[in-house]
């Protein structure tokens, strides 16, 4: 069964997509991937997304679903995650055609519900090496490093990102809480969603998403 991931800042979706890629040989597709991998390329769209990312503007929802088509057809029969894609209403209705052209059907939407104040516990307990990309959180006790500041796997220092800031995290968590909501009535009303307590430890989350997909019992 193929996967929607749709979730608020610091829910744990990725996480959860590495641990299906590993254990069940799942296709990870992110957008943000999908336009890093074109800018490599170094051809003409490519030039012209590193533009519009380089002026701070949002990449089109053409483009997106240019490059989205492209790699759904690419990958065949495999199972996928689809992460970040759809943000709206619109975005949900040309996924639902594409879907359709390709003959994909066998797909549940997957929501990780998380109270806001978890959320921002993690995002800005959030601290990543500059070196290997270790990921540690300063509040929860299992995913501290066990020096301060310091990383555990090459002991490059530990940083913040810059905008784990609480007024960031507060503007971002509502704005997508706000604007996910028409999308999740969407697949509920196609009989498509799923939504998950994603309060509790990433292990407990990733058990539910696995007896989801053993059972199956989302209407095709």
């Amino acid at each position: 069964m193929n996967i929607i991931f749709i979730a608020p800042p610091a829910a744990g979706k990725g996480t959860l997509s590495d641990k299906l890629v590993t254990k069940y040989g799942y296709r990870h597709l992110s957008t943000g991937d999908l336009l890093r991998a074109e800018i490599k390329k170094e051809n003409d769209l490519g030039k012209k997304i590193e533009e519009i990312i380089s002026r701070g503007e949002l990449v089109s929802d053409d483009i997106i679903t240019e490059l989205l088509k492209n790699e759904l057809t690419n990958i065949s029969n495999e199972k996928f995650i689809l992460d970040g894609y759809p943000r709206n209403i619109a975005q949900a209705e040309t996924l639902k055609g594409i879907f359709n052209e390709l003959n994909i059907e066998n797909y549940v939407t997957i929501y990780l519900d998380l109270e806001e104040e978890l959320a921002m516990k993690r995002a800005l307990g959030r601290v990543i090496c500059g070196g290997c990309g270790a990921s540690y959180n300063t509040y929860f006790e299992n995913f501290m490093p066990k020096n301060e500041g310091i990383c555990d796997k090459c002991g490059s220092e530990l940083k913040h990102r810059s905008d784990d800031t609480e007024e960031t995290f507060k503007v971002r968590f509502s704005t997508y809480v706000e604007k996910t909501s028409p999308v999740l009535d969407y697949y509920k009303n196609l009989g498509k969603l799923e939504v998950i307590d994603a309060n509790v430890e990433s292990d407990e989350v990733f058990k539910i998403v696995e007896q989801i997909l053993e059972d199956g019992n989302v209407d095709n």
